[in-house]
């Protein structure tokens, strides 16, 4: 049930009435926790919070943006969750206009996370021997493609068999309860051979240091540590989803091959992960049809 609210009530009163709306508690768990606490820093963090919600306008919002300009993706989900609130104060609550509409986002990076390079996997490998949990995850990451709040998850009850291979069944926690995304990927030789060598949980392949499985936060910050150790510290688990789908592409792989192992359903994020891989392969094939010619002449 929607809480009965006026625009003369304060913007932490506004959330609160979102987190009990359907447009909130549709959102996967996940994604409402990662919501709840964008939303409660902008109340905590808003020298305005107390006024009258009615009184937010789009320059407000936009010196709260400018103020992460050095966190530009944060800066933008923040705008991205306000207009989600005032989207519903304008269903629930007769209000006649969302601020945060017109607040523009911050450009980030256009190429994301940085992805691994082959020399820098090869480094982590060397410093995270097959047995270990680090190697593991690299594994897990590089031979499904899967983003880290899936791999966390993966676990015995996930695997199956088909025409005499292992496979591994599971559906994507991002979007699962608006647009499941449904998965079924082989366990390649590669990745097969870590895990043979490796204790793992049944529930969950990846454990942490007290025997349990990671929460996708744990994961991400104990991750952080094993490329540190490995004297990586421009990686990150979040750059080996970009690194598996350019692995795919730099071996010939089609946009629709590389899909149906990440999950994604348009091309535009894959042109985006595989594109230094893409012009990599086009320059080597060019020196090569170059040096042929050479030869020839």
């Amino acid at each position: 049930m929607n809480r009965a609210i006026t625009g003369d009530v304060s913007e932490p009163e506004l959330c609160v009435a979102y987190f009990q709306s359907a447009d909130f508690r549709s959102l996967a768990p996940r994604g409402q926790k990662v919501r709840r606490g964008i939303l409660e820093r902008f109340c905590i963090n808003n020298n305005d919070g107390e006024k009258p919600y009615s009184e937010l306008q789009s320059k407000h919002l936009r010196l709260r943006r400018d103020a992460m300009m050095d966190r530009p993706e944060a800066a933008n989900n923040m705008i991205k969750a306000v207009r989600q609130v005032f989207k519903y104060a304008m269903k629930y609550q007769d209000f006649d206009r969302n601020p945060a509409v017109a607040v523009e986002y911050l450009a980030g990076n256009p190429d994301g996370f940085h992805a691994w390079t082959p020399e820098e996997i090869a480094q982590f490998e060397d410093a995270h021997p097959i047995g270990t949990t680090a190697r593991l995850a690299l594994a897990l990451a590089l031979y499904t493609g899967q983003r880290r709040a899936d791999l966390v998850l993966l676990g015995r009850q996930h695997m199956t068999s088909h025409n005499g291979s292992d496979w591994l069944r599971f559906t994507q926690q991002k979007n699962i309860r608006n647009k499941p995304v449904h998965m079924e990927i082989p366990i390649a030789p590669e990745l097969r051979v870590v895990m043979d060598a490796t204790p793992m949980g049944d529930m969950a392949f990846l454990m942490n240091g007290y025997g349990r499985a990671f929460t996708s936060n744990g994961f991400g910050n104990k991750f952080r540590d094993w490329c540190d150790a490995a004297g990586l510290p421009q990686c990150s688990a979040h750059g080996l989803r970009k690194a598996a789908a350019a692995r795919l592409a730099e071996l010939g792989c089609t946009e629709q091959e590389i899909m149906s192992i990440t999950g994604h359903k348009t091309s535009k994020e894959i042109a985006r992960y595989t594109r230094s891989a893409n012009q990599r392969v086009r320059a080597e094939r060019a020196i090569d049809k170059m040096s042929v010619k050479k030869i020839g002449e």
